[in-house]
């Protein structure tokens, strides 16, 4: 799943530099053969508690906002921008301003046409209520010169902002239906009679069980979406979910990390599997802390747990060596990961020591304290797994722990947006460029009550300053410069213990044609897709 650093460089120069036609994504090779209609039914331990990626970040969300809104640009395999709502775009030579010409045949699910009002709302309305604040921090207003012109005005220069007009992050919302007043967060239309202008409209929402799309008949792409309807089936239960596409029940399992579960359905002569699609999100499980609350306010405990932690045992034991071991805040994908980090092999011996230096020493039971660990639902072998290994770990240093489950995504969401944990399993996304995915977790501007935030209370000036600095520079060989030493920094101040690369897969029955494999993948919008 590793993304050449070329590819990402080329990002950064095209971002700069890209004056786009007005082509269509390229289609497959299969495309003549493309059949209409048909019905797909997604499995998904995930719950989402609305439809809006406007407001709410992660994969639970974006699976069906993607489908539901369309946003100004898409991305190819490649980390090329492709015209979307947005037929052409520019950047302008400082990169302080973003151009968006639009189609003008764009109607949203009730039939009001799409202007540069609506995109302008959207996109505003993202900076104020998304929990990436980052993602366009330097964005002061966009302008409206006419109808179908969108231009997006920045402070500093933004070398995100192309990316950042990706489905999953930037859906444009009916400005008819959103600009009432009513907090976006809240607002009713998040889950009921909720318009968009995607490639499919929401027929159905019960949440916890079932989300139902049909095919949008005035969709802007000629002769798209393929499929009549999507349904994306809800089920806590990973077991029930393999078993269902073992079957037929569902045709397409996105997000599968199982290894057990893979290893059994790759000799399925009817299924078909694959990792591609997954390269823009560079997805990482980790251990976070609280580092707000004692004795996880201490650097030197959390280093201890740090040495406690077998990675390898996780990634080759637990996780049926599908998975590989994460030492940094950046996917080594990236241009701007770096090998120069603070690494915590398994040193219990250590491990102890520094807890006695910290004053934590065992009593007479063996305990020093206890604490409690979360773990985000649905995902077992990543998260609940993880957990329990790391119970019977800290016990051998004389920490207890607690296991806490939640019953669905939104209750544990609830817990760690409240700050209500010591630590917490995570699997949390660098979603292409590290503006967007990873100053959010770590800015100290970026404590707050949100889920995928910094919820773990990190807070270190110098941190700041290199994030925001890297934040304005658009040559991707200065910015590497910052990440690395900011990547030095937090490693050994340890807020959060790296665990592993997170190993997804698409599979899906082989009836399934065109699987969404470009670098967002299943969260990105589904209208090449057909049944055969």
């Amino acid at each position: 799943m590793n993304t050449p650093s070329l590819s990402r460089r080329a990002l950064a120069v095209a971002a700069a530099t890209l004056v786009a036609g007005g082509s269509l994504l390229a289609l497959p090779a299969s495309a003549q053969a493309v059949k209409e209609g048909g019905t797909l039914v997604i499995g998904t331990p995930q719950a989402p508690r609305h439809l809006n990626g406007a407001v709410q970040s992660g994969i639970a969300t974006a699976l069906p906002s993607t489908q539901i809104f369309a946003s100004p640009l898409r991305f190819d395999d490649k980390w090329n921008p492709q015209p979307y709502l947005a037929e052409t775009w520019k950047l302008s030579d400082d990169a302080r301003s973003l151009t968006l010409n639009l189609r003008k045949n764009a109607v949203f699910h009730d039939g009001k046409p799409i202007t540069s009002a609506d995109v302008a709302f959207s996109i505003m309305a993202i900076k104020a209520n998304h929990p990436f604040s980052t993602m366009l921090g330097p964005v002061e207003k966009v302008d409206t010169p006419d109808p179908y012109t969108a231009v997006i005005r920045m402070a500093t220069p933004h070398p995100a902002i192309v990316l950042a007009m990706s489905p999953a992050l930037c859906p444009i919302l009916p400005k008819h239906i959103y600009g009432d007043g009513t907090d976006l967060k809240t607002h009713a239309r998040n889950s009921q009679d909720v318009v968009g202008s995607g490639p499919f409209r929401l027929t159905e929402f019960k949440p916890g069980q079932r989300i139902v799309m049909e095919k949008f008949d005035k969709f802007f792409l000629p002769g798209k979406p393929h499929l009549d309807k999507i349904i994306i089936s809800i089920t806590p239960d990973t077991q029930s979910l393999v078993l269902g596409v073992e079957r037929g029940d569902i045709q397409m399992l996105p997000y599968a990390v199982g290894a057990v579960d893979l290893k059994r359905l790759k000799t399925n002569p009817n299924l078909q599997i694959t990792d591609k699609g997954y390269e823009g999100i560079g997805s990482i499980n980790w251990l976070a802390f609280n580092t707000a609350k004692k004795p996880l306010n201490d650097v030197n405990v959390r280093k201890a747990i740090a040495f406690a932690i077998d990675k390898n045992f996780i990634t080759k034991a637990l996780m049926g060596g599908f998975a590989t071991v994460a030492d940094g805040p950046i996917v080594p994908s990236s241009p701007f990961a770096v090998p120069d980090l603070v690494k915590y092999p398994l040193d219990l011996k250590r491990s102890a020591e520094m807890l006695d230096a910290a004053g934590y020493k065992a009593g007479a039971n063996g305990e020093r304290f206890k604490l409690s660990i979360d773990y985000l639902p649905g995902v077992d072998e990543q998260q609940k797994n993880v957990a329990e290994y790391l119970r019977s770990q800290l016990k051998k240093v004389g920490i207890t722990v607690e296991v806490r489950a939640s019953a669905d995504f939104p209750a544990w969401a609830r817990r760690i947006a409240a700050h209500d944990f010591d630590m917490t399993m995570d699997t949390v996304f660098n979603w292409g460029d590290p503006v967007i995915g990873v100053h959010r977790t770590y800015l100290s501007t970026n404590i707050k009550p949100i889920v995928w935030t910094n919820t773990q209370s990190y807070s270190n000036p110098k941190v700041d300053e290199l994030l925001n600095a890297a934040g304005t520079i658009v040559d991707p060989v200065k910015r590497k410069a910052y990440y690395a030493t900011f990547e030095k920094i937090v490693t050994d101040e340890v807020p959060i213990v790296f665990i592993n690369l997170t190993p997804y897969h698409t599979v899906a029955s082989k009836k399934v044609g065109n699987l969404p494999t470009t670098i967002w993948g299943p969260a990105s919008p589904m209208d090449d897709v057909y049944m055969k």
